[in-house]
């Protein structure tokens, strides 16, 4: 294939990824304000679970609890955000809880809560080292709200071994 050619296919599937996410986010947003759709929230749960494994409490009960008070953590965060960055990030997410969403950018077959860690984490994985931008570019924030949300919160800390900042004196 010559580089020519395969520029055009690339430009082609990113503004039909862009008509597609703006259609899908007029149809059924990601965010609704500063808060995550449900679908969006089974979706950022699902990355939590793959980015955070080790970092989560084992026992069942203290995960899901964990990771309920991340999702909160995570819309607080959101709502902190601009209008702008916010309609962005529901256009992803909206892209991203829909099947051909998912396939294109994720590659992966299986709904998000359906997936399981090890599906999350290989879909995550080959996102970030993928030769297409955009796929990079929405793992390093699917990874960096996840992280951001997650360990600003001092109640994680203990799980890390970090005790914490040091006062100024």
């Amino acid at each position: 294939m010559q580089r020519r050619t395969l520029l055009k296919l690339g430009l082609g599937a990113s503004v039909t990824l862009a008509v597609l996410g703006g259609g899908m986010a007029w149809l059924r947003p990601g965010l609704s304000g500063a808060r995550l759709s449900e679908p969006a929230r089974a979706l950022m749960r699902a990355v939590a679970e793959a980015v955070l494994d080790g970092s989560l409490p084992a026992d069942t009960a203290a995960r899901a609890t964990a990771l309920d008070a991340h999702l909160e953590r995570l819309q607080a965060t959101i709502a902190g955000f601009p209008p702008p960055t916010r309609s962005e990030l529901s256009q992803l997410l909206s892209l991203l809880t829909t099947a051909p969403g998912r396939l294109a950018i994720a590659g992966l077959l299986q709904d998000w809560p359906d997936a399981g860690v090890a599906a999350t984490q290989a879909a995550l994985q080959a996102m970030r080292v993928s030769g297409v931008d955009l796929r990079r570019q929405v793992y390093q924030a699917l990874r960096d709200l996840t992280n951001a949300a997650y360990y600003a919160d001092a109640s994680t800390w203990p799980l890390l071994g970090y005790p914490g900042p040091r006062a100024l004196a």
